[in-house]
């Protein structure tokens, strides 16, 4: 809330002004790491004080939720408005949702319809992503446990510097500087594991539904003989 707060641009001719403030949870650069919801309810209080809009890209919201004890109506209550990602996950083939006003919906609309948005056979998709709800935020949890092994494994591995502590489905992992990303990561691809790296000497690697044990026990041996 803090940094929130010393980074608000008020009505300086040289900067825009501030008018919404964007929070990502999981926090994918942070390993899936998940928002304290009380840092969360100051941030709100920030936003309230100083008329800001408060937005949140809940891209992994569901693997957020499953490692707390919060619920959706929690976060319906804090922010003005929250997109939500079927696939990741979730397992759908594609598709988001914006939660938001009546008023902030009609304008999404709008704006998706001059960006030449309008894809009418939705239904199917709207299918599967029901269907993801209905079946899959549970199982998120598999999720996490899998990409807790893989944190293990890593943290053993000679070439790995050290490993972002593994909170939900992201593993993020740096190698040491004696070692190169690229060469790392094709030698995982001739195994048939696929990461992609995030900055130089990082990489991540992601569990979700299509990720199952024999998988993860493949990679851990692949770890073990790089």
């Amino acid at each position: 809330a803090q940094e929130v707060l010393e980074n608000i641009n008020f009505d300086d001719v040289h900067l825009p002004i501030t008018k919404l403030v964007a929070l990502e949870n999981t926090c994918n650069k942070g390993g899936g790491a998940c928002y304290d919801f009380e840092e969360i309810k100051k941030i709100h209080s920030v936003c309230k004080q100083h008329e800001l809009k408060l937005h949140l890209d809940g891209a992994r919201l569901f693997n957020a939720l499953a490692e707390s004890n919060e619920t959706p109506l929690n976060y319906g209550k804090i922010f003005d408005s929250i997109s939500l990602c079927l696939s990741k996950g979730l397992g759908t083939p594609a598709g988001s949702l914006l939660i938001s006003s009546r008023e902030n919906i009609h304008k999404a609309k709008r704006v998706r319809k001059v960006l030449g948005g309008a894809m009418r056979q939705a239904g199917y998709l709207a299918a599967a992503g029901i269907y993801a709800i209905d079946n899959h935020v549970k199982r998120l949890k598999e999720d996490h446990q899998r990409a807790k092994v893989l944190e293990e494994s890593l943290s053993a591995a000679s070439f790995v510097e050290t490993v972002f502590p593994v909170e939900t489905n992201i593993v993020l992992f740096r190698i040491n500087e004696k070692y190169d990303e690229m060469t790392l990561l094709t030698q995982l691809a001739e195994n048939g594991i696929l990461a992609i790296p995030m900055e130089p000497k990082t990489i991540r690697m992601v569990t979700h539904l299509g990720i199952d044990d024999g998988m993860i026990e493949k990679v851990t041996g692949v770890i073990k003989k790089l």
